[in-house]
This record gives C-alpha cells, sequence and structure tokens, in this order.
C-alpha cells in the first residue's frame, strides 16, 4: 500500500488516540481520592471542616444503631482505637441519616465510645463520601486526607490493623 497523504493522516490520528489512551489510562491509576471536607457536627457540639482528621490516619465508619453487624463491629472499633490512639491515628463514627439521634447519643454514651461520633442528619456526609448506602462502610485515610481503602461490610480487623500500621510507619 502507498504511502500517501490520507494514510499518514490516518496513521497520525491512530497515533493521538493511542497517545490519548494511553495518558488517560496513566491519569486515572495516578489519580487519588481525597477525603471530602465536607463540615461535621460532633456530639459534642464541636464542628470540623470534614470527618478524618488532619495530619493523622483516620478510620472514618459510617454506621446505625439499628445494624446489627455495626454494633457486633462496634467492640473491635474501639479496641483499634485503644490500640493506635496517641500515635497519629484517629477513628470518626458517622451515624447514618435514618438513625434517630437519640438512639446514636444514648448508644455512644452508654458504651463509652472513646471516639468521635458524628450524626448525618441530612445525609449530607454520606453523600459526599460516594453515595454511602450500606451499613457499615468504612474508609481508611492517610495522613495526607486521601483514602487508601474502603470496606463495605465489618472488616478484617487484623488486616485493617497492618494497613494502619503502615500508614503510620510512613509518617
Amino acid at each position: 500500500m502507498p504511502f500517501t497523504k490520507r494514510t499518514a493522516s490516518i496513521a497520525l490520528s491512530l497515533s493521538l488516540l493511542l497517545a490519548l489512551a494511553l495518558a488517560g489510562g496513566l491519569w486515572g491509576s495516578l489519580r487519588t481520592d481525597h477525603a471530602p471536607a465536607t463540615p461535621v457536627v460532633l456530639l459534642d457540639g464541636n464542628t470540623r471542616a470534614g470527618a478524618a482528621v488532619a495530619g493523622q490516619v483516620t478510620l472514618v465508619n459510617f454506621w446505625a444503631t439499628s445494624c446489627s453487624v455495626c454494633i457486633a463491629e462496634m467492640p473491635q472499633m474501639v479496641q483499634l482505637f485503644n490500640t493506635y490512639r496517641g500515635k497519629g491515628f484517629a477513628t470518626v463514627a458517622v451515624a447514618m441519616a435514618y438513625d434517630p439521634p437519640a438512639s446514636v447519643i444514648r448508644y455512644s454514651e452508654s458504651r463509652q465510645i472513646p471516639f468521635d461520633v458524628v450524626i448525618d442528619n441530612t445525609g449530607s456526609v454520606a453523600r459526599a463520601w460516594g453515595g454511602v448506602e450500606a451499613t457499615p462502610t468504612s474508609f481508611l485515610v492517610n495522613r495526607q486526607g486521601v483514602i487508601v481503602q474502603r470496606f463495605v461490610g465489618a472488616p478484617d480487623f487484623a488486616e485493617l490493623a497492618k494497613s494502619i500500621e503502615k500508614l503510620l510507619s510512613e509518617g
């Protein structure tokens, strides 16, 4: 086949499409999902710019008092928090919009939950975190505010602890 202007144009077009496709794939693999900075109100009435704690490895857990898996995993969440507290680790429990605030307060106080608890009255926090609907859903966020893991359902707590230790060691 002779090399004509038309052939050259087609070859150039295909080369450009291939380059764009490769660049798009590379861009997608380099893309990071940052924890949203949607304002949250803690049970104590204080507000914060987002659920993730700036400069700390943070486990953000969406839960509900009506969720049996959430209630079953809460003692492990507390144990995990107590193991790594003071080492640059934070846990934030975000109660879903359908969870009655009185139930969240009663549960949190009666169990003496040692970490921050947020009531997402409007559902804006769950929407900002990708439209969380299933509980429990948890996100592990590094010190730079990048979501590094997402768990739907109860996580494997031994594996989660390893991930936390790795992130804490990265400084």
